[in-house]
């Protein structure tokens, strides 16, 4: 087919989804996710820091790295984002001559990932029920 003898797309006519189709699903899972979600710890890499966090009392720097499997620069942001909303509290010292930089989780983080979890979790059983 050449260039020339492409319909264009606004020609299409474009039928209206199934309520079972995939682009349907993922419309009611869109509507049903962004109200309430806290799109803070949603991230792929802040969900990981503070989950990471709320199994164990404090991480080093170099051990959520290591966990998430990242970079020490996406890790720095992700983290002082969640820094910043208080949901993880930071802590530098020296071990020796060596800087460490240690990270627990916050009252406020506990509570955001209890709220993020009971929401995620209605979320699959209204899927589910459908």
């Amino acid at each position: 087919m050449t260039k020339s003898s492409a319909v264009p797309q606004d020609r299409i006519p474009r039928s209206r989804p199934r309520e079972d189709s995939p682009s349907s699903v993922r419309e009611q899972t869109r509507e049903a996710v962004s109200p309430d979600l806290d799109r803070l710890i949603h991230e792929r890499i802040r969900l990981g820091i503070v989950s990471a966090l709320a199994v164990n009392r404090s991480l080093t720097f170099n051990e959520l790295k290591a966990l998430l499997k990242t970079t020490d620069g996406n890790l720095s942001v992700h983290a002082r984002k969640l820094e910043e909303a208080s949901y993880i509290v930071c802590s530098k010292s020296f071990d020796g001559r060596l800087p460490k930089t240690e990270y627990r989780l916050a009252g406020a983080g506990r509570k955001a990932l209890e709220r993020y979890l009971n929401h995620m979790e209605a979320l699959i059983r209204a899927t589910r029920e459908k």
